[in-house]
């Protein structure tokens, strides 16, 4: 049986800075104060992919938000180069082939592969303007159960779709929500949004906070009471 998550667990931080320095500095400062270190394309272009291994090498969980999406040998080879280097978490977008060939090239890691359903930052009239008919939560939903039918080991949804998820495919994938806002957090490019404490009882395993600790005039109180509201979430 898996160890419970304990609520600093559950809290990823999203170091979503322009230079390695100024994540270095966040990452020691945050240590011991949340769960796992969220390396996206941001940071990954200028010397973040390094850094992830350093981070791992040090014993932190490491999330690599790269949002894979190629032909599926490129996916599959780039699934066993980063399968071995101790990473947690690395992101694929939810498209079924992509998301097989992911899982092909996983092998015996550990590593827990994060289909990517629907951005945050879009809503339903944005999909209408790519060309889908679905719904967020709709779309959300479908692309769940093509994950937990290819063998994923979770997803990223918004906060608003963990429950209709959970709905379909009950506790067999692990759940991690972007979107997350305390009350009375400046939203910003997010558009799906919900407390911790709502995404926490609505069935989501992990949270992804950026700017509202890493922008913090205090980043340590700020994750603190992240780690808080979700530790008092029913």
């Amino acid at each position: 049986m898996a160890t419970p998550l304990s609520a600093r667990d559950r809290l990823i931080v999203a170091l979503d800075v322009a230079d390695c320095a100024s994540a270095e500095r966040l990452a020691g400062m945050l240590a011991g104060h949340v769960g796992v270190f969220k390396i996206g394309l941001e940071l990954a272009m200028s010397g973040g992919i390094d850094l992830a291994r350093e981070l791992a090498g040090d014993g932190h969980k490491v999330f690599l938000d790269l949002k894979l999406l190629d032909i599926s040998n490129t996916v599959t080879k780039a699934v066993e180069n980063a399968a071995g280097q101790g990473f947690a978490f690395l992101t694929i977008h939810a498209y079924p082939a992509a998301m097989r060939a992911a899982v092909a090239g996983l092998g015996n890691s550990d590593l827990c592969l994060l289909g990517v359903t629907v951005l945050t930052s879009l809503n339903a009239a944005d999909l209408v303007e790519a060309g889908y008919s679905d719904s967020p939560e709709a779309l959300v939903v479908k692309r769940a159960q093509a994950a937990r039918e290819t063998g994923m080991g979770g997803i990223v949804c918004s906060p608003q779709e963990v429950a209709a998820v959970r709905a379909r495919v009950g506790d067999g994938l692990r759940i991690v929500t972007p979107g997350v806002r305390p009350a009375g957090s400046d939203t910003g490019d997010q558009k799906r949004i919900a407390t911790p404490a709502s995404a926490i009882g609505s069935g989501a395993d992990y949270l992804v906070v950026g700017r509202p600790i890493t922008q913090s005039a205090d980043p340590i109180e700020a994750a603190d009471a992240i780690v808080a509201e979700i530790a008092s979430a029913p």
